[in-house]
């Protein structure tokens, strides 16, 4: 059976991986051109297919049979080859309207759409059918009855944000569709954007204390629909549960922050072979970028070192499945802490100050007082912007066991 998405840049999919995990075939990921896109659709060589951006609306013209749900959306993003008639659905409303209803309740609220592709039909189509109050269709460059993005902040009324952009999306991971200070009554955010796991836009709902979620329940939810589509059987429905907690710990990395010498490096090798994880140490690929050793370029300026870290930080930012040992002074940075924040879980290794060392290379760490000092002024953003703290005051292997436990709490592995 020869199944497979087509779309345009498709690196970022996850779609493989839950296919393959829930379906009895092999799928392929098949970035296509515009023109090669028309000589494939032309070609029809495939049993099913997945379809997604930009081609939910420009497929419709080879499709035989479309449902009343594609139909209504004007989008389709699954189809299946039946004797060379092409039948095709649209998924994405089951995967939007499941997720949605998982985590909020809408009925009578005033919503914000953002965006005018296929996924932004779909939303309102699953809007009108949770029974909103107001549905807010808001577009760059579009007429009536799309607003601008500047006229949407005029709306203090919006309760619920649905971003259906690829804004935010890897590698360009620090983006936003909107400013969610604008909207003081918002209480609701939901981002289509998987990858990556938590989106800028989710991040800042998530420090404001607004409830949000990320697209990617809808990816397993909607490719659990298609699947069902594609070979005719029932799926059981815990496996859309299931399968988003075990993409979610496979795919999220492990960012060790904390004091100098308090362990990090070293833990996170362990770990990494102990987890089957890669392993990035960012002094070392700072030196690597620099050509230089850390003490000498702390010769030249902290912030020259800094600058380099932010470099590093934000190429790490764009992994998945890696553990990541951070110099100490990474918090010192906001842009370092929250591009680390979209793909990974936040681990503070906290050791006691008698236990650090000093001198060494480390440049910051020339004697215990300066120390004790660092560690003062340090320790408030350590709490602040890891997930959890692990105590690294015995031996390495409780402490590896101690996070392996936690880490497994907290993800539902």
């Amino acid at each position: 059976m020869k199944v497979g998405l087509i779309g345009g840049k498709l690196g970022h999919s996850f779609s493989k991986i839950i296919h393959e995990q829930i379906a009895p075939y092999h799928y392929d990921l098949i970035p296509l051109s515009e023109d090669e896109f028309h000589h494939f659709m032309k070609k029809k060589d495939f049993d099913a297919i997945n379809v997604t951006i930009p081609y939910k609306e420009k497929v419709i013209e080879y499709c035989d049979e479309i449902d009343d749900k594609a139909k209504k959306i004007h989008a389709i993003n699954t189809i299946k080859n039946v004797n060379g008639k092409l039948i095709a659905t649209n998924t994405d409303f089951d995967g939007l309207k499941r997720m949605i209803e998982h985590h909020f309740n809408i009925e009578n609220k005033i919503v914000a759409i953002c965006g005018s592709g296929g996924t932004s039909k779909t939303a309102y189509a699953v809007c009108e059918a949770l029974k909103v109050k107001e549905i807010i269709q808001v577009a760059r460059n579009r007429n009536t009855p799309y607003i601008t993005y500047e006229q949407m902040k005029k709306r203090y009324d919006i309760q619920i944000i649905i971003n259906t952009t690829s804004v935010g999306m890897s590698p360009d991971i620090l983006s936003q569709i909107v400013d969610l200070d604008d909207f003081e009554n918002c209480e609701g955010v939901i981002d289509v954007v998987y990858n990556p796991l938590l989106t800028a836009l989710c991040y800042q709902a998530k420090k404001k204390h607004i409830p949000y979620v990320n697209g990617l329940e809808m990816l397993v939810a909607q490719a659990v629909s298609a699947c069902e589509f594609f070979i005719g059987n029932q799926i059981d429905p815990s496996k859309i549960d299931e399968l988003t907690k075990q993409i979610y710990h496979d795919k999220q990395n492990i960012v060790l922050i904390g004091m100098p010498s308090c362990g990090k490096t070293t833990i996170g090798k362990c770990l990494s072979e102990k987890i089957g994880y890669d392993f990035m140490d960012l002094d070392h690929e700072i030196e690597k970028l620099a050509q230089k050793t850390i003490p000498e370029i702390f010769e030249e300026s902290e912030e020259a070192f800094r600058d380099l870290e932010t470099q590093v930080c934000l190429k790490a930012s764009l992994l998945n499945h890696t553990v990541i040992s951070c110099g100490g002074g990474v918090i010192k940075k906001e842009i370092n802490m929250k591009a680390l924040s979209l793909n990974s879980w936040i681990v503070y290794i906290k050791r006691d100050v008698s236990q650090l060392s000093v001198g060494n290379g480390r440049p910051l760490s020339k004697d215990y007082e300066t120390l004790c000092k660092m560690e003062k002024e340090r320790e408030p953003y350590y709490i602040k912007y890891s997930d959890v703290c692990i105590e690294n005051n015995h031996s390495i292997e409780n402490t590896i066991n101690k996070l392996v436990e936690v880490w497994n709490e907290n993800t539902g592995a």
